[in-house]
């Protein structure tokens, strides 16, 4: 099975149901699978090869969902770029990849002429949105030759996708995703995800990544996906309730949000059966407050772009399961591991370790990328042991229950203590002002990492530092506790909303030899 063939079973049993609504626009699969069939004929009739490069920069919307499965039906590679990197991420990533083609909004025209002079690969350019900009418009070039587009059966092993790795600790790697992950991605996410009516799917966050993954199992079940272009906490809230959706993905950064919004209770969520949160851990006291307010609705995945979305799953029975229990340890897990995956927690020397003992979470099985694009040395370090190295520290329990306790290289080590900065993140976000944190080692002549928290605060609200270090003391004892707060206005994130350790602890490990 290819990516496309799970839209093209939505096509099949749900033809005039509203595929892609944006906006005023809405159109039923069978209209955006005739556009699929224009756009790979036209790809095809300007010389495009099977397992060509194919990139869509563009912020969410329709127009930009029908070119990837218009490339995809090409049988090209599909190439994401996130529209909130800068134009050095895109050059980066363009070049590493090789790309021929590329399907760009307008809004990034004043881009396309120096993406064009440094990346030799690329030689067409297409503006989705309007009729100027460099290359060609989408409906002029939809107007020439077109070429059959044949009925290709792909093998498991054939190349769908080469994935930004985000490069929140670097420059982004491209993971080389198959049919055969992205199949196993889907199997997992069904396995778990149930719908006895087609799903209402809002798109919020970028549509490169979760957000846009999630569709392809949702499209084979006949969803309407309702493209929102920004991430604006009260249109979300207002979407919900207007379009009766049923699915989300959020970041838990931009659900926070949603909590600290004036109007969180002026709507209805009645409609939502699965609120999907990932790419970072989630405050327990916040997911309470989410289930309180939106339903025994949310429900967490596990997983990166090396293994994508579902290496865990941690389903909306097992949160109502752990609130009725009272067990607060079972509200931050991740989840188990999907059906189609092994996950465990390995040692340093290879050694799966049993329930409780803390090590690096590893995954083996389809899910797992067929390595690293052009860089067989990273591939064998993230392989190592014949298990895919997550760098994430956790721990299971005796009932299967994944714990993610930090970064491995986020952990700090003060005084001869490990100490897991999640740990006290959690205790921080308890705090009634606190709208997000980060906590970190700084150099300290002492102890040689001294803890350190950065807050960034509710608007309008207050809260003081010796205040916040009393509240961790209390929780965790005064080893664990941050030596020193210091407000933010805001943190740094990544283009995906992930807040951006490595830039915080630039500003204090500046001029040191060592970064430990």
């Amino acid at each position: 099975m290819r990516l496309i063939d799970y839209f093209d079973r939505g096509v099949r049993h749900f033809p005039d149901r509203a595929c892609l609504v944006d906006g005023e626009l809405s159109k039923s699969y069978r209209e955006v699978a005739a556009m699929t069939y224009r756009i790979a004929g036209c790809l095809l009739a300007g010389g495009l090869k099977p397992g060509e490069r194919v990139a869509v920069l563009s912020p969410n919307s329709a127009a930009a969902f029908e070119c990837i499965l218009g490339l995809l039906r090409a049988n090209a590679v599909w190439v994401p770029l996130n529209a909130r990197n800068v134009i050095g991420d895109h050059l980066h990533f363009l070049g590493l990849t090789g790309c021929t083609h590329l399907f760009y909004h307008s809004q990034f025209a004043p881009q396309i002429d120096r993406l064009r002079a440094e990346v030799p690969s690329l030689r067409v350019t297409i503006c989705i949105d309007k009729p100027e900009g460099p290359g060609v418009a989408l409906d002029e070039w939809l107007k020439g030759p077109s070429a059959p587009v044949p009925d290709i059966n792909g093998r498991p092993e054939d190349l769908a996708t080469l994935l930004s790795t985000g490069g929140t600790t670097g420059k982004p790697k491209a993971a080389r995703l198959t049919n055969l992950c992205w199949s196993t991605m889907i199997a997992n996410f069904c396995a778990e995800i149930h719908y006895e009516s087609p799903p209402t799917h809002l798109i919020v966050a970028p549509m490169t990544h979760a957000a846009g993954v999630i569709t392809f199992p949702l499209m084979a079940q006949g969803a309407t996906n309702i493209v929102i272009s920004k991430s604006a906490p009260g249109e979300i809230l207002e979407a919900i309730e207007r379009h009766r959706v049923t699915t989300l993905f959020l970041p838990p950064t931009l659900i926070y949000m949603l909590l600290a919004h004036p109007d969180l209770h002026k709507h209805r969520y009645s409609s939502l059966q699965h609120f999907i949160y990932a790419a970072a851990p989630m405050s327990v006291e916040k997911l309470r407050q989410a289930i309180e307010v939106f339903g025994p609705v949310m429900l967490q995945t596990f997983g990166q772009a090396e293994a994508p979305m579902v290496c865990t799953i941690f389903s909306r029975e097992a949160h109502v399961a752990g609130l009725r229990s009272g067990n607060s340890e079972r509200l931050a897990s991740c989840g188990r591991a999907g059906l189609h995956t092994r996950v465990a927690i390995m040692d340093d020397e290879g050694r799966l370790l049993p329930p409780g003992e803390r090590g690096e979470i590893v995954v083996s099985g389809a899910l797992v990328m067929d390595g690293y694009h052009e860089n067989p040395a990273a591939t064998a370090e993230m392989s190592r042991f014949g298990w895919h190295h997550t760098g994430d520290v956790g721990y299971v329990d005796k009932e299967g229950y994944f714990y993610i306790v930090d970064r491995k290289r986020d952990m700090i080590i003060s005084g001869g203590f490990n100490i897991y900065p999640s740990e006290i993140e959690q205790v921080l976000w308890t705090h009634p002002a606190v709208q997000d944190c980060a906590v970190i080692g700084i150099p300290d002549e002492k102890w040689g990492e001294a803890v350190k928290a950065i807050v960034e605060l509710k608007p309008e609200m207050k809260a003081e530092p010796d205040e916040l270090i009393a509240l961790c003391k209390k929780e965790l004892g005064g080893v664990k506790a941050p030596k020193t707060v210091e407000i933010w206005q805001a943190l740094p994130r990544s283009a995906v909303g992930k807040v951006l350790k490595r830039e915080i602890r630039a500003r204090f490990w500046e001029g040191h030899a060592r970064k430990i």
